[in-house]
């Protein structure tokens, strides 16, 4: 595709950037990416891929806004609860840029749709608020070879990577499986600072840019954890797990499976 005047202007301090160019911000333009959780995680995510120009965003979530989330989910607004989130976020995407396609699933991923939901996007931004979601994604994306960020958030700290199927160690490398109901608290009761959402959404956001791109270093085999009360940044260094169950040498994982959402939530 070619560049009109108007993105030109509208992209232009991208454009100037080395790394992404002309033919880098064709490239986001006929790209696709796909944000599972239109929540504190999804929302940055959403916004600075749509103004970065991401051709193609898709969103899935079946819930509507509460006023408890307005706290941390900035693409929704006041007047947007009891408005179903994938429109409410569809809405502020193209508003924000008409450039953007906004393909929206109002439904929860599950073993039976997931796969499907995925198939035609280059990346996937798990921007989810449970665990056993987490791992479903985790197990799509590897059985799909698709590359998706990973990435969790409670009280003032938070942790992400980016998963590149069968070249870096994924999110059961890390944690063979969903932890012990009521181990870890949800934010309802143990709560979450709206920025450290804004921090790793954005982070998410990057990561995708880059991996369309080309370009920088993904987290991939990285896992990044952040502590925002003394604002701590620490990078631990993830192998592939041979004995991993879903991407390792024999997998025992092959075909997906649905948690129970009462496992353990880290509510977003």
């Amino acid at each position: 595709m070619k560049l009109n005047d108007e993105q030109i202007e509208r992209y232009g301090r991208n454009i100037i950037l080395k790394e992404v160019g002309g033919s880098g911000q064709e490239r986001l333009l006929e790209s696709k990416v796909l944000i599972i959780g239109a929540g504190g995680l999804g929302s940055p995510a959403a916004l600075y891929l749509a103004a970065a120009g991401v051709g193609t965003i898709g969103i899935v979530d079946g819930d509507r806004v509460d006023l408890s989330n307005l706290q941390r989910q900035i693409i929704h607004f006041t007047g947007d609860v009891g408005e179903r989130k994938t429109e409410s976020a569809k809405e502020k995407i193209e508003f924000l840029n008409p450039d953007v396609r906004v393909k929206t699933y109002d439904e929860i991923a599950t073993s039976n749709n997931i796969l499907d939901i995925i198939h035609d996007y280059d990346f996937i931004v798990d921007g989810t608020d449970n665990f056993p979601a987490k791992f479903l994604i985790n197990d799509a994306c590897v059985m799909s070879g698709r590359p998706f960020s990973h990435a969790g958030i409670l009280m003032f700290y938070g942790q992400t990577i980016t998963v590149l199927p069968h070249e870096s160690a994924c999110f059961r490398c890390l944690f063979l499986g969903p932890p012990p109901p009521g181990s870890v608290p949800s934010c309802r009761e143990a709560g979450i600072l709206g920025g450290v959402a804004g921090l790793f959404g954005t982070i998410q956001a990057v990561e995708a840019l880059k991996y369309i791109l080309g370009t920088g270093g993904l987290l991939a085999g990285r896992l990044l954890t952040v502590d925002t009360l003394t604002m701590s940044f620490r990078e631990i260094k993830v192998k592939k797990n041979p004995r991993c169950p879903v991407c390792g040498e024999n997998p025992a994982i092959t075909s997906l499976v649905d948690y129970e959402q009462e496992a353990c939530n880290l509510k977003i």
